[in-house]
């Protein structure tokens, strides 16, 4: 029976690496919602890269590139790290390369990997099903908050979770993965109202980006699955 685990945080990945497992990079708000809104959008390729320099050196080459930190776009970038920044033909067809405070560590984190793919809810039932379609052990990779545990993150990875070891034939000896899984149930009924008083909601919220966050938090509006291959994430 294939085993299902939640890691975290980027910075313990190691203890959970299981050169076997599929690696689901997971950053709510926002960067794996982007990515999947991206590639549903037409987005050909997009290169994840830790820092803001690589990202500059990419766009010097010729390619579009988005980075942010904090929260916020920085200057001098087509693009940042908001969904609706790729919901236009300008993303078509085109390679980006994308840096975000969260998300792109987080990859970074699993490169080594057999296989990495994203999740977002906006990809949750597209990537439950792929899970079950592949029977291997599943490691579902929290991006969390500057390595921190966060709340947004955990609850997807439970909603996969838990759908994986009720449904899908997975078991678990993951204590993470059960507590997660109990914290979904607990906000499946309304995310955003769960999500109220969390750390980055409300980091979010005084950027002025609740539309971001209701969008992110609205599932299967986007059923593609990013896939990580080499350097580049591509649509499977």
């Amino acid at each position: 029976m294939p085993q299902v685990e939640v890691c975290y945080s980027p910075q313990i990945y190691p203890l959970f690496h299981n050169e076997k497992a599929i690696v689901v990079v997971i950053d709510i708000l926002r960067a794996t919602s982007a990515i999947t809104t991206a590639f549903y959008n037409g987005v050909a390729k997009m290169i994840p890269v830790a820092t803001v320099e690589e990202a500059k050196a990419l766009q010097q080459k010729g390619y579009m590139a988005a980075a942010e930190r904090n929260g916020e776009m920085l200057e001098g970038f087509e693009l940042g790290n908001s969904p609706f920044g790729y919901m236009n033909t300008k993303v078509k067809g085109k390679t980006i390369a994308i840096s975000t405070t969260n998300g792109t560590q987080a990859i970074a984190a699993a490169a080594n990997a057999s296989e990495v793919i994203i999740g977002s809810f906006l990809n949750l039932e597209v990537v439950i099903n792929y899970l079950r379609e592949q029977q291997k052990d599943v490691t579902l990779l929290c991006a969390g908050w500057k390595n921190k545990f966060n709340l947004e993150d955990t609850l997807f990875a439970g909603a996969v979770a838990d759908s994986l070891i009720y449904k899908g034939g997975f078991t678990t000896n993951c204590d993470s993965a059960i507590a997660a899984g109990h914290l979904y149930h607990l906000a499946k009924h309304n995310l955003f109202e769960f999500l109220a008083n969390s750390s980055h909601r409300n980091r979010l919220a005084k950027l002025d980006l609740e539309r971001d966050i209701n969008y992110c938090l609205t599932p299967n509006q986007c059923p593609v699955i990013p896939i990580l291959k080499g350097q580049y994430l591509v649509k499977l």
